[in-house]
């Protein structure tokens, strides 16, 4: 018997790149969803505490979700890898001389993005979930949490730098969706691309004015 034929389409550089390009759409949607929520925080303490709590009240697709986009990360990683690997043995040794031509800064690190992004994400959930990422912790206060973990200039720092290189990712990994599924067109192709690079910085801009807004003072502290 041969191999199973999800095994041959998975041995193959397609069907690695369809497997980040499906994992890194659902990454991408949970990111748009976790943002809707995060920026209910300016709606005040009671309706931001409140969506938090009707979450908690949900165990079984709270759990369903966070065990989907475990999942999920794995074989971005996992693929991610084969295709770095894949792509080193193609051309074992290096450029004489390298000049990067069509390809983009985000696309260029997007293997470097991508370890400090998680590495954020471990200690975003040791912050804000788990309450021991060093700032002030009180259980069914999120709204309370989150004011006072960006109180802290250096935390609010590493955020804006963890979303920066989160949507230069996500702007590649938008674009190189289209790439995946061999669409190309020389009139809409530089349009998708400018599609893809707004897209990434509504979400930057989204996610970073909670941290601003706390520094500048906008959203206060509920004593």
């Amino acid at each position: 018997m041969g191999e199973p034929r999800a095994l041959r389409f998975w041995n193959t550089t397609l069907g690695k790149k369809a497997v980040m390009a499906v994992s890194g759409v659902v990454l991408a949607g949970f990111v748009i969803g976790h943002l809707l929520g995060n920026l209910q925080i300016f709606l005040g303490p009671d309706r931001f505490n409140g969506y938090s709590r009707s979450l908690r009240q949900l165990p079984a697709l709270v759990w369903s979700v966070r065990v989907l986009l475990l999942v999920m990360v794995i074989l971005h990683i996992w693929s991610s890898l084969e295709l770095a690997v894949t792509k080193s043995e193609a051309r074992p040794v290096g450029y004489a001389k390298w000049k990067p031509t069509s390809s983009t800064y985000a696309s260029r690190t997007m293997y470097m993005t991508g370890p400090i992004i998680a590495a954020f994400v471990v200690y975003h959930l040791m912050q804000f979930t788990f309450g021991v990422g060093g700032t002030p912790f009180e259980e069914n206060d999120v709204y309370g949490n989150v004011i006072a973990g960006f109180r802290v200039p250096a935390v609010s720092g590493f955020y804006i730098l963890a979303m920066g290189l989160l949507c230069l990712h996500l702007r590649h990994g938008l674009w190189s969706l289209f790439q995946t599924l061999g669409f190309y067109h020389p009139r809409y192709t530089p349009r998708l691309k400018t599609a893809a690079t707004v897209a990434a910085l509504i979400i930057f801009l989204g996610f970073i004015s909670i941290p601003v807004a706390v520094l500048a003072g906008v959203i206060p502290q509920i004593l």
